[in-house]
């Protein structure tokens, strides 16, 4: 289930976002300070939803107007990862083709994390591009993929 972020899931997701596996395949890979968090939230909260695994937070997904992410609580979900993705993703889809009214949902995935261009392509989502991109100073290829309604 996906839900509107409150002001009470801010800290709890942060650990969420700096497990070394989610840095690792995030555009951005240095430990996010409190601070740092603090100030992102206080910008993005209203476009922020929390992802629910049997009603406990689970995730989030981040919308930028047509534009998505998301990560998982890959210490908290274990070998439930994989399910929490699919589902999530599908949950993600819906919400933006649904409430949100977007007419095409697109995201960028470093070219390595293959697991979420797997997914991705379940879910109908089509590569329209590479790029190259720095990530803390390291160039990297990124996909571009996208899905319409």
């Amino acid at each position: 289930m996906l839900r509107p972020a409150r002001d009470s899931d801010r800290d709890l997701v942060l650990p969420w976002r700096n497990h070394p596996s989610v840095r690792a395949v995030s555009l951005t890979t240095h430990e996010i300070q409190p601070a740092e968090h603090a100030a992102w939230w206080a910008r993005r909260s209203a476009d922020i939803l929390i992802y629910e695994e049997d009603g406990v937070p689970a995730g989030v997904v981040v919308f930028d107007g047509s534009t998505w992410s998301f990560y998982l609580d890959v210490e908290g979900l274990g070998r439930r990862l994989l399910p929490a993705w699919m589902r999530l993703e599908s949950e993600a889809v819906a919400h933006a083709f649904g409430p949100r009214g977007l007419d095409t949902l697109g995201g960028e995935t470093l070219a390595e994390n293959t697991q979420v261009l797997a997914l991705h392509r379940r879910f109908g989502f089509r590569e329209t591009r590479r790029y190259e991109r720095l990530v803390d100073g390291v160039p990297k290829t990124v996909v571009w993929t996208e899905r319409s309604k």
